[in-house]
């Protein structure tokens, strides 16, 4: 039979070269698209990714089809999941090459790519490049070493706890309750965990910092440019907590051996309280990983892969594999097998349940980032299958285990599997009773831990809904001396950055000041003028979430000249849902069906220590139905609450902006405002004095809706009597737009 030594290192070979893989996060809208046709000039390159970007280490370049860099860009600064680049003016026809350089915030790994767009005509033997595939050896080494550390100090720690205390304790051991030699050997592991650590902490600084600034460790090292990494990503924040902790279980290991004759009370508590040390260093891998670059609830999926490693660290059975000779040397023949009997037992009934919370867990964490089926087939689809097949043998070897230790169940089966030679039977149960299971669990763990590794390394799938491109709305309007050319990009609710190139004849007018507003006509709702800035010669720009929902949206454009003439320029616009820059998606059913399952796991790891409390509040027949009672009040009184809260919201919103009784459907252009100048001064005669009603008219007219202005205009207000004449809906509404150009704006 091939021996156990030769496991790990075939199994290694056999998945290293199937797990070629890319960094993590993709862009979810690109404006412009990839390999698009543009008639003109864009005036800015925007690339939204889907999770936020390190700023300092994050960089955009253009480049011209011969690779002069022409511009750069950088993340921008309202929002750091968008890389944004200001085009020159004057780009003539041809292709040009966006190189993205983008870090991700949330595990700090960093992608090279190129795009391609023409301006013209498609220019041939053009073409970007895709982000290279292959994984840095030094990440998965350091991955590799954290995770063994961060496994065998909780799984230590733990099995500590709530295993051999209960199974061998004695209070006549008085160091740790334990036998000194049990003692020496935990405190070796957990020793041998935080040295590990230390150095897979120290090599994971040198391999981001290579990374970041694409250097060579020895430039990393004479440059300090780890130094930069510490203090300038989140990667360093963790970093530097994680050391943090790391030297406090040194003092704690330290403090636990020194008084571990002067108060071996106080020792015992020190090792007691180490989980939480372990649960707390397995949360910080939590925060890099890729559960925090989730678009379904990071919080929650971090949680969730929190608990997913939790079960596993403890699962693997590692730590006991290691304290089990240690416990046992004294002991021999049927000695032994009883107290291998009596740890294994209540090892696998606390084992049981995590399992299944690892399944439950792992499979919630797959539904983060399989939006479809079609998503299966990626590096992480396949990286996945890969770590689920290690997980196979391990998860048939713990059943076993668990039905070799009850002779009961292992008759039952024996009879139901009786076509299985009975020295399968035999030798399974030898392997459980001597600890040999626990060994080989142990070797396939390590496996598993190098495929977790490469999973960390490997992307998640992109969703193939994310490779139809949404055309950018734009629109050309000539007004008077005026070429406008406007943009909303990327035209969907939300944040969107408004775009105007403005010419005066043949030259781009720099002189010019000019102000924006948003309009939703159908809900009457305008937005504050938003001074737009000047980022080259022409190209005015800003940004804003004033577009809350898809539909018709007018945007208003005053041009200021120098004289303080002021030029209209009006366009409507159609926004589309799908043009949203989504960074997040709701939850389906399958999702909340995995959490109560997650809870109903965890309520009964806990249900123990429940029926005690129960047993001891001494509860009677009419008391546990007054405790039900009041539960059942509290949920029903915390939902109404909640459906209440929702009413009151909706209606809170109805109040602010109700729905107008008359819609404004004449766009408010220039020429629109031209018509309502002549219709004015022709019929609202009466208007154009300097009355008390006419001033509070005027300094309504920022918080006025345009139905009450149409009212105004149609009946009157106060003493200001109605227009005079013969009107129609359109002159009313050219009346209302004109007298809009009346307000004050600061």
């Amino acid at each position: 039979m091939m021996k156990l030594r030769w496991v790990l290192p075939l199994i290694l070979a056999l998945i290293l070269p199937l797990l070629t893989v890319r960094a993590h996060g993709y862009v979810v809208r690109a404006i412009p698209a990839d390999r698009s046709t543009l008639e003109r000039p864009p005036t800015r390159l925007q690339y939204w990714f889907s999770e936020d970007l390190e700023p300092r280490f994050s960089d955009i370049k253009l480049r011209d089809q011969s690779g002069e860099v022409i511009a750069s860009g950088s993340v921008d600064a309202k929002n750091h999941a968008l890389l944004s680049l200001r085009v020159p003016a004057g780009l003539g026809d041809g292709a040009y090459i966006v190189e993205l350089r983008p870090a991700f915030a949330s595990d700090g790994h960093v992608i090279a790519e190129s795009r391609v767009f023409f301006v013209g005509e498609e220019v041939g033997g053009v073409t970007g490049s895709a982000a290279d595939d292959r994984a840095h050896p030094l990440e998965v080494i350091w991955r590799v070493g954290l995770n063994l550390a961060n496994f065998l100090f909780f799984g230590a720690s733990l099995l500590y706890t709530i295993v051999l205390l209960p199974a061998w304790g004695n209070p006549r051991n008085p160091l740790g309750i334990l036998p000194s030699r049990v003692m020496r050997r935990l405190r070796n592991c957990l020793a041998a965990a935080v040295a590990l650590a230390l150095i897979a902490n120290l090599v994971a600084l040198l391999q981001q910092s290579m990374v970041f600034f694409n250097a060579d460790a020895l430039q990393v090292i004479q440059q300090n440019l780890w130094g930069v990494v510490l203090i300038g990503s989140r990667f360093g924040d963790v970093w530097i907590f994680r050391t943090v902790l790391l030297k406090f279980c040194v003092v704690l290991i330290f403090a636990a051996e020194f008084y571990r004759a002067l108060m071996p009370q106080l020792s015992a508590g020190i090792w007691r309280g180490m989980p939480w040390l372990g649960a707390l260093f397995i949360g910080l891998t939590m925060v890099t990983s890729h559960a925090a670059g989730s678009t379904l609830m990071p919080w929650l999926a971090i949680t969730v892969d929190w608990l997913h490693a939790l079960a596993a660290a403890f699962w693997t059975g590692g730590a006991l594999t290691l304290l089990l000779p240690a416990a046992l040397a004294p002991f021999e023949g049927e000695r032994r097998r009883q107290a291998i009997r009596a740890v294994m037992l209540r090892f696998s009934r606390m084992v049981t349940p995590l399992v299944a919370l690892m399944i439950v867990s792992g499979i919630y964490n797959a539904a983060n980032f399989f939006v479809s089926p079609a998503d299966l087939d990626s590096a992480y689809g396949r990286t996945l299958a890969v770590k689920l097949l290690l997980i196979a043998p391990l998860l048939f070897i713990g059943a076993w285990q668990h039905i070799v230790l009850r002779p009961q169940l292992a008759a039952r089966l024996q009879r139901a599997c009786a076509l299985l030679p009975q020295s399968l039977h035999t030798w399974m149960g030898q392997t459980v009773s001597t600890g040999k299971a626990l060994r080989l669990e142990v070797m396939l763990m390590l496996a598993l831990l190098g495929a977790v590794a490469w999973l960390s390394a490997t992307p998640i799938p992109e969703p193939k809904s994310l490779w139809k491109e949404i055309e950018t709305p734009q629109a050309t309007q000539i007004v008077g001396d005026y070429t406008i050319t406007s943009a909303i990009m990327p035209g969907g609710p939300g944040v969107n950055t408004y775009d105007s190139v403005v010419w005066r004849g043949a030259a781009p007018a720099t002189d010019v000041e000019l102000r924006l507003q948003l309009v939703n006509p159908r809900r009457g709702i305008r937005s504050l003028w938003h001074p737009m800035e000047q980022v080259e010669a022409g190209l005015y720009a800003a940004a804003g979430d004033d577009i809350d929902e898809a539909g018709e949206w007018w945007s208003l454009t005053d041009i200021i000249s120098a004289d303080g003439a002021v030029t209209r320029a009006a366009a409507a616009w159609a926004i589309h849902e799908a043009a949203a820059v989504t960074q997040s998606r709701p939850p389906h059913i399958a999702h909340f069906a995995l959490l109560l399952g997650i809870l109903f796991i965890l309520g009964s790891l806990v249900q123990r220590r429940a029926r005690r409390l129960l047993s001891a509040l001494n509860l009677g027949p009419a008391t546990a139905l007054l405790a039900v009672g009041a539960l059942v009040v509290s949920i029903t009184v915390m939902v109404a609450g909640a459906l209440m809260i929702n009413e009151r919201q909706r209606q809170y919103e109805e109040t602010l902006h109700p729905p107008p009784e008359q819609v404004n459907t004449v766009l408010p252009d220039a020429e629109s405002l031209r018509r309502g100048e002549a219709l004015y001064h022709v019929h609202c005669l009466v208007w154009q004095g300097q009355s008390a009603d006419f001033r509070a008219l005027r300094n309504r007219l920022g918080r006025a809706r345009d139905d009450f202005l149409y009212g105004v205009v149609a009946a009157g207000w106060r003493d200001l009597p109605a227009c005079a004449g013969e009107l129609g809906e359109r002159d009313r509404w050219d009346i209302v737009n004109y007298f809009r150009t009346f307000e004050e704006r600061t």
